[in-house]
């Protein structure tokens, strides 16, 4: 059903995936949207090394929303900030895509938790985090990403 990675030389291992996916701030959504056509966003991530799974949070409505209830079929593309080899111009980008289906967290608790996990991956600040929540906490989603297939590469942009 998945393909495998023609340039298996650029192929990164698991263990290489999850670090990208637990370090890097964002990454791209893409949903079926409207009329067929694909719909991809920047969106803020949390992996949990616990079940292996990747939250969001957003709010209750929207494009994105529509589609995943329509479609919860999705795949999450995650890169890095790139590196250059001694010597030369060309960066060196690692990514991840992961493709999976989409659960609303419907126990609003669990999504509240959730969702002050994902802030700690960006701030240490837990006032900051605890007077957002406050805020908007009963406008709050969270779904969850579980993976079906995840392969990851280096590609060097020369």
């Amino acid at each position: 059903m998945f393909r495998e990675m023609v340039r298996k030389k650029q192929q990164l291992t698991q263990a290489e995936c999850i670090e990208i996916l637990k370090n890097e701030p964002r990454g791209v959504l893409s949903v079926q949207g409207e009329d067929g056509y694909p719909y991809g966003l920047p969106i803020d991530h949390w992996y949990c090394e616990e079940d292996g799974k990747i939250y969001f949070h957003s709010g209750k409505t929207g494009h994105k929303i529509d589609a995943l209830r329509k479609n919860d079929k999705v795949s999450f593309c995650v890169y890095d900030q790139g590196f250059r080899r001694e010597g030369e111009w060309a960066l060196n980008i690692r990514s991840v895509i992961v493709f999976g289906r989409v659960k609303f967290i419907e126990e609003h608790e669990r999504a509240v938790e959730l969702c002050r996990k994902l802030s700690y991956k960006y701030t240490q600040d837990s006032e900051y985090i605890e007077s957002e929540i406050q805020k908007y906490a009963g406008g709050l989603l969270c779904f969850e990403l579980v993976p079906e297939f995840m392969t990851g590469k280096i590609v060097n942009e020369a």
